[in-house]
Formats: C-alpha cells, structure tokens, sequence
C-alpha cells in the first residue's frame, strides 16, 4: 500500500448498545477515509462517541451497521482469526497507560510478543529497540510503580509498537498528562509517524493536541461525524456550530463557552487568518490605512510554520463610512471574514 492511499475506510458505519432500558445510538452513519502514513485526529465533546469509534475501528466493538475497511478487506467479512491478525496491525494506548504493574518495563513490553507467540531472544530484542526509540532503554527493569506519568505513556506506546502495527490509535493518551509532558508524547508520536510511516489516530477532546500534531481532523457530535477535512482548513474554516465552538471557544471540547475580551451591541465580523505570514501586522496596516480605531472582541491566532492562522473578532464602528472602509480593505487584501451575532 502507497502512502496516501486509504489504509482505514469507514462506510456507513453505525453502532447501537442493546441495554436494559433501551437502545442506545452511539455512532450513526459514519463516513471517514483515513491515509496511509497520516495522523487523524478526532475530537468531540465528552459522550459524542469517540470512544466506541476507535474501539469500532479494530474490531474491539463490532459495528451494527456498515463496514470498517482495512487495507481494502471489509473486517465484517473475515474470520475470527483474520480480525484477529488485522488487530495485530493496530497497536492501541489508552489514558490510563494500562501497564502491567507486575512486570518490569522489558516484560511489559515483549506481552504482546508472547502472546503472539514470538521467540523469547527476539522478543526482548525487539522490546530493548523501542525502548530505546521512547528514550527508557536504561530502565527496562523498573517497574511501572517507579515511572512518572510520562515515562508510563512511552512504555505503553513501546508496547503498543511491539508488532510493528501499521496504525497507532491513541484514545485519550494525554488526558492525564500535564502541558509539557503531553507536548514531549506528542513529539513523540510525530516521531513515529514519520520514522516509522506509522499511521496514527489521535482521540482527544483538546484541539490543541489536533492542532500539535494532525494532519486531518474529524468532528465528533451527537454520533455523528459534524464536519471533517485537513487541520488547516477545518481550523480556519469551520462550517458547523460545533467546528465553530471547539475553535472559537479555549480548544478544549469539555470547556467550549469561548472567553470574549468584551462585549458590545455593535456589529461585528470575524476575520480568519489563512497562512498570511505571521510577521505580517494585518490589523495595524488595517487601522493605519482606515484611520478607524478598532475594538477586539476576542482573538485566537497562533504561528504555525510561520504563517498566522486562527480568527479574530472585531466590532465594526457605528458611523457606516468607516465600516465600510474596514469591510472594504479587507476585500481589497484578500483576508477572509463574516458578519457574525
């Protein structure tokens, strides 16, 4: 299979839990291609279903409607034993690390070895080499008791590798982390997937981990797929309510009211930011050139790869005139905005 090709499909994929008090919808109808050698992410508010998703994904859960597609097979057409040799190709680490509390690093990470049966000389070879490429070779026999939350992740992300899977799914893998350690983690995965061409599927409810380290992102809502597409586009240019309220509000889709720098009864428009150079001064070359001084409602633009991207909000002027003149420039420039409530 070429990078690029779709290695993961989802089609018309669904999920319904038969439960004492009824049927409950957890995923309905969900269309997503995932490409070789990429890093998706999904993100969604909590209980939107990306959890059963990525548990659909590898079979864990079996879907009750549509197929999941593994490098062209339907998985809903294979065997046990065939789903279970497609499984080998997904590694999977979780929130909560799920290490084996008894065992030290290096056994930890040859289980999975053992299970599928591998030579003991070469399974711990092979657990020796990647615990080296998360930086714990030196620790291998530490118990996981020993490690800090971090160096817990990297065990259980060597482990996840430990049957040269061809996808990593990462359900939730620095919820429990603080900011600087979910960055090294990050960095971390960035590292494989390009190192190694492992494809890598993030579940998260924060887009910054999205915006850190993915390439296309899916949204999550209600069970079904909002909107999706490449980070950048779907960043600058959400089209659904919920795209607008996960990057207008704090990047956090459990916290998503956005903070306003303050508040007004004027008109107002949102300006995207869409790669213009970071070093670019777009709004004072606007108030400058206007001669209109402008209230920023509220703003969220970062430097990515030095251009600008993210959105502003601004409230327009009373006097027509010079909100024309600020509408006007910005047309003239060939900067994206909209009138928003």
């Amino acid at each position: 299979m070429a990078k690029g090709d779709n290695i993961i499909q989802l089609v018309n994929m669904g999920k319904t839990f038969h439960t004492s008090s009824g049927d409950v919808l957890a995923l309905d109808d969900i269309n997503l291609d995932i490409k070789e050698g990429s890093v998706q992410g999904i993100i969604g508010l909590s209980g939107a279903g990306k959890s059963t998703l990525v548990r659909c994904i590898n079979y864990l859960e079996i879907p009750t409607s549509g197929k999941v597609i593994f490098e062209g097979k339907s998985l809903g057409d294979l065997s046990d034993r065939e789903v279970r040799e497609a499984r080998r190709n997904m590694g999977m680490i979780f929130q909560q690390f799920n290490l084996l509390d008894q065992r030290n690093l290096l056994a930890n990470v040859t289980f999975p070895l053992e299970i599928a049966g591998e030579d003991k000389k070469k399974a711990k070879e092979r657990a020796l080499e990647l615990l080296r490429l998360v930086g714990l070779e030196d620790r291998y026999k530490n118990y996981p008791a020993q490690l800090s939350g971090g160096q817990k992740q990297r065990v259980a992300i060597a482990r996840a590798l430990a049957t040269n899977p061809k996808v990593l799914l990462c359900d939730e893998a620095t919820s429990a982390l603080d900011p600087k350690t979910t960055a090294q983690i990050l960095e971390l995965l960035k590292k494989i997937n390009q190192e190694l061409g492992v494809t890598v599927i993030v579940i998260t409810h924060q887009m910054s981990v999205i915006e850190a380290i993915c390439d296309s992102v899916a949204i999550i809502d209600h069970s079904h797929i909002a909107e999706s597409g490449p980070v950048s586009e779907v960043f600058n240019n959400p089209k659904t309510e919920i795209g607008k309220r996960l990057i207008l509000g704090d990047g956090d889709a459990d916290s998503v009211k956005p903070v306003i720098f303050g508040e007004s009864s004027n008109s107002k428009i949102r300006i995207v930011f869409d790669g213009h150079s970071a070093h670019q001064p777009i709004l004072a070359d606007l108030i400058l050139s206007c001669k209109v001084p402008v209230n920023i409602l509220f703003a969220n633009t970062k430097e990515v790869e030095g251009q600008a991207v993210g959105q502003m909000i601004i409230e327009l002027p009373d006097n027509r005139e010079d909100a024309d003149k600020i509408t006007q420039y910005l047309r003239s420039n060939n900067i994206i905005f909209e009138e928003v409530d």
